[in-house]
């Protein structure tokens, strides 16, 4: 049966209201995370390079809110599949490092995301570009 919402699932004691500590601590795994694939995935700190000179481009060319928006989404999209990915190539290692079919699919998969990205940023920024310079 379902647990009223007022008690904590697992104890049956009310929820902590101490919500400040718990996303102190989310943030801290969360920047965790970001230095480690910083230290470890070369494409990475490309892509972060790349999204630090092009934000202030974003803002510069986009006409509107909009614009700008999609430009900047787009470059932080890209990091975020970059994260995915190598999270996914982490974890598949870790099961194991032997080659297994579902393993490199998996892989596979993360690698297209990657791709479907960095392709969504390419028409986002063409787009944008050619609209302001050509018509």
């Amino acid at each position: 049966m379902n647990e009223p919402m007022d008690t904590a699932p697992e104890s049956g004691k009310p929820p902590s209201k101490a919500l400040l500590p718990h996303a102190l601590r989310a943030a801290g795994f969360a920047w965790r995370g970001l230095v480690a694939t910083w230290r470890t995935e070369r494409a990475f700190r490309i892509e972060v390079w790349c999204c630090a000179l092009l934000l202030p481009v974003a803002l510069w060319l986009g006409r509107d809110g909009v614009e700008r928006t999609l430009l900047m989404v787009s470059c932080l999209l890209v990091l975020i599949c970059e994260l995915l990915n190598s999270a996914l190539e982490n974890l598949a290692d870790r099961i194991s490092t032997e080659r297994h079919p579902l393993a490199g699919r998996a892989k596979d998969q993360g690698a297209a995301a990657l791709l479907l990205s960095l392709s969504l940023a390419g028409l986002c920024w063409g787009m944008v570009i050619c609209e302001r310079w050509l018509f």
